[in-house]
């Protein structure tokens, strides 16, 4: 048996001529052309959207800001060193009974 047994043709029907060649390739561009618009359009709708949901948080947090700087400018909050001096101990801990539970 030959190959050309299970040959598929995904073409039926008569050879596209010139002008349908021409309509689908006008078509396809066209196509091409409103995608890249819609892009755009997207891409600067959420550009927008971000630099509203930004101003509205500065603006929202404005007044922490300015309370910050005060406390600052009155010694309360040093800038170069921690709000709190933490001291952390490392080490492990066993608690009573627990040997008995784990058949140690």
């Amino acid at each position: 048996m030959t190959g050309a047994r299970y040959k598929t043709q995904f073409r039926q029907g008569p050879e596209a001529g010139p002008l349908a060649r021409l309509a689908a390739f006008v078509l396809s561009v066209a196509f091409l052309v409103l995608a890249f618009m819609f892009s755009l359009v997207a891409l600067a709708v959420l550009a927008v959207g971000g630099l509203a949901l930004g101003g509205w948080l500065w603006w929202k947090t404005r007044r922490l800001r300015k309370q910050m700087e005060e406390m600052r400018q009155a010694g309360a909050m040093p800038e170069d060193q921690p709000a709190r001096d933490i001291q952390v101990i490392e080490g492990e801990f066993i608690r009573e009974g627990e040997t008995e539970r784990r058949g140690l």
